[in-house]
């Protein structure tokens, strides 16, 4: 029986895009070679990265707007610490809404001064919070877009003077927003856009070469945009995989098109939780996350038997993080609407039961 993967990351993948993929590795471009066998430099390779990069920037709509496109490796973890490196000289903002931000303010702070705008740590993260300040004075403001752990999603985001950087490993590619508010993006692959190995970054260039430290060459965004994301040798197949789901998704319709699906999906789920007495949502309405739908049963008697259900219906990944409990739904781009009813309906029997 196929499960309806819910996990959180890795996440699922389109079927037609691990087809191509399970194809490449056996023999790719009928070159009687496996895509990890052949040398990163070789011109098939560079096809590869090239591709992928200049999509990431044609579905974010930010050609010709003075970004560029890396795939790099280390994980989103890694980019907490690249960030610093390259923008901070003085001071930083970063707004806390989560696990992932808390690691990041944690790595920023190694290098200077970094002070938290806002924090929504007194509710263990279950919203966004507003109405904060950002000094100009500051080097850059740091936010992260969805919070894979509690379920929330910022829905907008302030206006500022100074760069903007978002972490946007668990939403990037979803929905439809103004991209270039952001100075730079970054996001593990493993979220919502290929297999772990990789980490996409976005970056204006015209925001480097402003701090006065000596940057170790692996950790430096320009000499990485001037190799052309090739300064070492790539992760092939991660790198590939991601292409591929990016030409699925723009032969899709693009953002608009999956992000009107998302919404469906997320409408399903929550109508659901908020109707079904024996669930309760987590993170407040009004910031719930149309990627990560975190929810409880409110009575625990009932788990074993909720559990039991889940798993005769092939539903996997429905577990949530040791720091909120409970159960949470991950609603990636490639997870089928179908997937989001199969749970819905065991959720629905369960209270025909209880």
């Amino acid at each position: 029986m196929k499960k309806h993967n819910f996990s959180a990351g890795p996440c699922i993948l389109p079927q037609e895009v691990l087809l191509k993929a399970s194809e490449a590795v056996m023999d790719f471009n009928n070159d009687g070679l496996s895509l990890l066998e052949i040398s990163h430099r070789s011109k098939p390779f560079v096809d590869v990265m090239e591709k992928a990069r200049s999509l990431a920037l044609e579905l974010l709509g930010l050609e010709g707007k003075g970004y560029k496109a890396l795939f790099l490796q280390g994980g989103a973890s890694t980019q907490f610490l690249m960030v610093a490196l390259n923008l901070l000289e003085k001071r930083a903002g970063y707004l806390n809404t989560g696990t992932w931000s808390d690691k990041a303010i944690k790595e920023a702070k190694i290098y200077d001064d970094v002070y938290e705008v806002a924090s929504s740590k007194n509710a263990n993260f279950n919203y966004i919070p507003k109405g904060y300040d950002i000094p100009s004075e500051y080097d850059y403001f740091h936010c992260t877009s969805n919070n894979t752990i509690f379920g929330t999603q910022m829905k907008s985001f302030p206006k500022c003077d100074i760069p903007m950087v978002c972490d946007m490993s668990s939403d990037i590619f979803s929905r439809t927003l103004d991209f270039s508010q952001f100075d730079l993006i970054y996001a593990g692959a493993q979220k919502n856009m290929g297999p772990a190995g990789t980490t996409l970054v976005v970056i204006k260039e015209d925001i480097l070469g402003k701090v006065s430290r000596k940057i170790p060459s692996m950790m430096d965004y320009k000499l990485h945009i001037d190799k052309g994301s090739m300064f070492n040798t790539p992760p092939v197949f991660a790198v590939y995989v991601s292409m591929l789901t990016l030409d699925w998704l723009k032969n899709l319709g693009g953002i608009k098109a999956i992000e009107e699906i998302n919404e469906m999906k997320a409408r399903v789920m929550y109508s659901e939780i908020d109707l079904n007495p024996l669930f309760k949502g987590y993170s407040v309405k009004e910031d719930r996350s149309n990627m990560n739908a975190t929810f409880t049963l409110v009575n625990d008697n009932l788990k074993e038997t909720f559990e039991t259900m889940l798993k005769e219906a092939g539903i996997n990944g429905v577990n949530g993080h040791r720091s909120v409990g409970g159960y949470r739904a991950s609603m990636y781009n490639a997870l089928p609407l179908d997937s989001v009813k199969a749970l819905v309906e065991v959720m629905s029997e369960l209270e025909t039961k209880a």
